[in-house]
């Protein structure tokens, strides 16, 4: 455990370094932003469409694996929504909250983290979890918030979802990079060593940005932003290990990765989204920063035990 703790040390203290960058203005807001728009359609997304160039589509796809973390994040996603209702929380209110208990930053944090500490191979693992919150749970809150507010689901509002999911870098650079690989022709080694170079600055940049941005929340309502990172840290992974290590027959590299990615903190898109709609920002804004503080110990803790698993 203590060796994985000292592993993940590095990922965070550069985390670190941008939030200070940012608590100091030396990084403004503005830099942060456009650092981030920097990491999300570039870096990353060369990252992702390398990685899912060389895979086969029955590397990147279980349907197991899928079925697994999908019934589990929405057994969180429901215990959140039911706490929610209890608390007299509007429809989209509980929609927010119950994002911020299965939504980990998986994209900026997970893959490079995991990449580096699991090895490459759980790279294709942790894209099967990032299509699944960014298709089924992101579309899932917009679904929500929207059809509370207009009191009837529409065609716009599907047509929303949709346009979104195809406009997200994320999922173009999976679907272009799988498309690749189907064609069975190798990537030009011109075309690897751009990727390569391109996406080597998703890891430091996406950690700085995730640093910079956290410099601008606050940790207001503490009680609630800690039940909520409480349910992202500790109920989330756990659902997962039982769905991945008793219901479904996942094997044991794949359930481990995906337990470690189901261990990250709330996702910075929460924040966007709830900003976007106007519903309780400050709160997710809270949880991201307190979930990323305690990540530090938990996720080490996790990522620990998962390894032992293979």
């Amino acid at each position: 455990m203590l060796a994985v703790f000292l592993q993940t040390i590095p990922f965070f203290l550069i985390i670190g370094l941008g939030y200070g960058a940012g608590r100091s203005g030396f990084f403004p807001e503005a830099a942060t932003a456009w650092l981030t728009k920097f990491v999300f359609y570039f870096a990353l997304s060369a990252m992702l469409l390398r990685f899912s160039a060389n895979l086969s589509l029955a590397e990147a796809f279980d349907l197991d694996f899928v079925l697994a973390y999908a019934l589990a994040s929405l057994a969180i996603y429901l215990l959140a929504t039911l706490i929610a209702i209890l608390r007299r929380l509007s429809v989209a209110e509980a929609a927010v909250e119950a994002q911020c208990a299965v939504i980990g930053n998986v994209g900026f944090l997970g893959l490079p983290m995991l990449a580096m500490l699991m090895g490459e191979a759980a790279i294709a693992p942790v894209m099967m979890v990032l299509a699944v919150d960014l298709m089924v749970f992101g579309s899932l809150i917009v679904i929500l918030i929207t059809g509370s507010r207009d009191g009837r689901m529409s065609l716009a509002v599907l047509g929303t979802v949709g346009i979104g999911l195809l406009k997200n870098p994320m999922i173009v650079s999976i679907v272009l990079g799988l498309s690749w690989s189907a064609s069975g022709w190798p990537l030009p080694s011109v075309a690897n060593d751009f990727l390569v170079l391109l996406g080597g600055a998703a890891t430091p940049g996406a950690l700085f940005a995730i640093g910079a941005s956290l410099a601008s929340k606050s940790a207001e309502r503490p009680v609630i932003a800690g039940y909520l990172s409480f349910c992202k840290l500790v109920l989330h992974p756990a659902a997962v290990a039982v769905a991945a290590l008793v219901l479904f027959p996942i094997a044991p590299y794949p359930a481990a990765v995906m337990i470690a990615a189901a261990a990250l903190p709330v996702a910075g898109n929460v924040y966007i989204l709830a900003q976007h709609y106007g519903v309780a920002p400050q709160r997710v804004s809270a949880s991201i920063l307190i979930s990323t503080a305690l990540a530090v110990v938990t996720l080490s803790l996790v990522i620990g035990w998962a390894n032992t698993l293979y």
